[in-house]
């Protein structure tokens, strides 16, 4: 495609008050509009908290712990990005529509910009959130490497974006509290990235309580294995290695970089720490929800 550099590393446009890439505002129409079926399973996250394992855990789900037909095409045509529409490359609302049902479909909207459609048929929906700090450390590297974004900038800069919620798909903060207070109303399973950390076997286990199914421990233990992060970054179907190194650059940052929490240490200096932690708690005050910077 001639016209590559015209695509990549442009300015993020406001949608709804949410900074979205041009091209998903430019076809928001086509998103707003999608239709959800009632078996439809939603993967919801804001970005780099955990999207690509949670999807891989249910694709091996859905198939019975068969690592095999799971390899069967990349994790992003297993389980389409709803909303990422790409002129000449990608649109996941295309994928989906000639899917097969059950689906699985991904999607790092906030609440207010999810089509209704999702609402209106009480599909059971899987929210993955993941400590700001972490967070934001894995998105200035994803920015880096992931040419759709912006040009990242400065380490201290992108913090600054991050913090004020002018980075795709807008406000951390809003993004987690406000999937925390629809939970209340709507089938969501509410997980921590540092949970998964911690006890994948137990998550796994919620996860198949969820959605109503019974799986023989040696099917579990299958799935534990298969959707480790050092399995996983070795698998082409799993790690993104498939994508052009024009929308994707793996020598800048590999899109499976380290999988740790608290790997933020490793990247705040004391002053910003300070600053972050200040800012935090006046955004997370009136929130009920709680994260382990470190595990």
């Amino acid at each position: 495609m001639d016209n590559m550099q015209n695509i990549f590393r442009r300015e993020l446009v406001d949608v709804q008050g949410v900074p979205l890439f041009w091209s998903i505002a430019e076809q928001w129409s086509e998103v707003e509009s999608f239709e959800a079926r009632t078996d439809d399973l939603l993967i919801s996250t804001y970005p780099k908290s955990g999207t690509t394992w949670i999807s891989e855990i249910l694709d091996l789900i859905y198939n019975n712990g068969d690592a095999e037909k799971c390899k069967r095409d990349a994790i992003y045509k297993r389980v389409p990005f709803m909303e990422l529409i790409i002129p000449g490359l990608s649109n996941g609302v295309e994928q989906l529509k000639n899917m097969q049902s059950p689906r699985l479909v991904k999607t790092h909207l906030p609440v207010q910009l999810l089509p209704s459609s999702f609402w209106k048929n009480d599909c059971k929906m899987i929210y993955v959130a993941r400590n700001a700090k972490d967070v934001a450390v894995s998105y200035y590297f994803f920015y880096q490497m992931a040419k759709m974004h912006p040009e990242p900038g400065t380490w201290e800069e992108f913090l600054d974006k991050f913090m004020a919620g002018e980075v795709g798909f807008g406000s951390w903060y809003d993004h987690v509290k406000n999937w925390w207070e629809k939970r209340k109303d709507y089938r969501i399973l509410y997980l921590f990235y540092e949970d998964m950390k911690e006890n994948p076997k137990c998550v796994i286990q919620k996860l198949l309580k969820f959605l109503e199914k019974d799986m023989p421990e040696e099917t579990v233990d299958k799935i534990l294995y298969h959707s480790s992060f050092d399995v996983m970054k070795q698998n082409p179907s799993a790690n993104y290695s498939t994508v052009s190194k024009e929308e994707m650059d793996h020598s800048v940052s590999p899109f499976m970089r380290k999988g740790i929490s608290g790997d933020w240490k490793n990247q705040f200096t004391v002053a910003q720490h300070e600053k972050f932690e200040e800012d935090y708690k006046r955004k997370m005050k009136d929130s009920t929800l709680t994260f382990r910077s470190e595990i």
